[in-house]
């Protein structure tokens, strides 16, 4: 059975949500944040101390995107994938990483120099132009929304899901009152659907459990706890 490791509204969430989607049988290892301070026996199982960590057999990985990847692939066939064959393939490829790569990175920066950092370390003028650079990507997307409600081949699939829990970590941020209505309507149908809602109370309910605080839920704003 597929072991995930992971932190509420962390990366890892794109992967639990994916997971949810799919109906795929898992064990879910909740973690704190930052698993490689607050759980030091975390580093035997991942030395580099990130979420996630995604076990499959003999299948190790930790990044997001490419284990979203991943089990679309491997769970084939499934709407959630896109097949070399579809006339939709790169441009799903394409925004699979352009969740993470230039909606998701940018935004990590602020969350560390806004709140992470201790408060001699923290840098302002950093946040705000890592918070611009999403700004202003985030515009492309806000263009391809206006002509299509998914990001490819005509429906939801796992590029939706990367760049779905960018838009929730702008919603941790506070970022979301820059979304274009075009966004908007698209956070909507993404955070309305059953496996958004399924893997949002498995997490919740694992960390209440373990008595595990939270990174900010959605909507809440930087900087304030449940």
């Amino acid at each position: 059975m597929i072991t995930l490791y992971h932190c509420a509204n962390a990366r890892s969430f794109r992967v639990l949500w994916m997971l949810e989607e799919l109906g795929a049988p898992y064990r879910l290892e909740m973690l704190p944040f930052p698993p490689r301070v607050l759980h030091r026996e975390y580093l035997k199982i991942n030395p580099q101390g990130t979420v996630p960590l995604l076990v499959d057999g003999e299948t190790r990985m930790t990044e997001s995107a490419a284990i979203c990847q991943y089990l679309a692939s491997v769970n084939a066939p499934t709407s959630l994938n896109v097949e070399r064959e579809e006339a939709g393939y790169g441009d799903y490829l394409n925004w699979l990483h352009f969740g993470e790569a230039s909606l998701t990175f940018p935004q990590t920066l602020v969350l560390r120099y806004t709140l992470l950092e201790p408060e001699d370390r923290r840098q302002p003028q950093a946040a705000e132009d890592y918070a611009q650079f999403f700004f202003v990507r985030l515009r492309a997307l806000e263009r391809l929304l206006e002509a299509q409600d998914f990001a490819c081949a005509g429906r939801f699939t796992a590029a939706d899901i990367s760049i779905g829990y960018a838009l929730l970590l702008a919603r941790v941020l506070g970022h979301h009152e820059r979304f274009g209505p075009a966004v908007q309507q698209y956070w909507k149908r993404l955070s309305s659907r059953a496996g958004f809602g399924r893997a949002m109370a498995v997490q919740d309910a694992a960390a209440a459990r373990q008595g595990i605080q939270q990174l900010p839920t959605p909507g809440t704003g930087l900087g304030r706890r449940p």
